[in-house]
This record gives structure tokens, sequence and C-alpha cells, in this order.
């Protein structure tokens, strides 16, 4: 775990709360004593994803790209 902490930029704590929560990226256990793995390809999907998700890395969901919404006729008048 510490190594994808590591490699993600994130202290291992971090890593750890959201395994539990099952929010991060997608791990598994292995081995005897349960181990939790990441795989680096499922890290960078993961990171990938992140980044489709957030407005400043995609211009599709950034609400500066779409046009305001004219105000209604009810909200006009007051």
């Amino acid at each position: 775990m510490k190594d994808a902490a590591d490699y993600l930029g994130l202290s291992p704590h971090t890593l750890y709360v959201w395994r539990h929560r099952r929010q991060g990226p997608p791990s598994f256990r292995m081995g005897p004593r349960g181990r939790v793995m990441y795989r680096v390809e499922a890290l960078d999907a993961w990171v990938r994803e992140q980044e489709q998700a957030d407005s400043r890395s995609n211009p599709a969901l950034s609400p500066l790209s779409v046009r305001p919404q004219e105000r209604s006729a009810r909200f006009a008048s007051a």
C-alpha cells in the first residue's frame, strides 16, 4: 500500500481510508496474510477517471462552457 500511495502522491492513511470507504482505486488482497495490492495499470486508469470527472481537466464538464440559462418570467418581474 505504501508503494501505491507514493505512486499517487498520497499518504498511506488516505489510501487506507479510501479503500475502507470503497472510494479509491481498485485493489485486492493477496497471500496468506491478505496483503493489499494495487496494479499500476489500475492506478493509472483510476487517475484518468478522476481527471475526466474534474471540470478543470475536462472542458465538457466546465460550467463556463455552458450558455447561461434565461431567467423565467416570474423572477424577471420582481
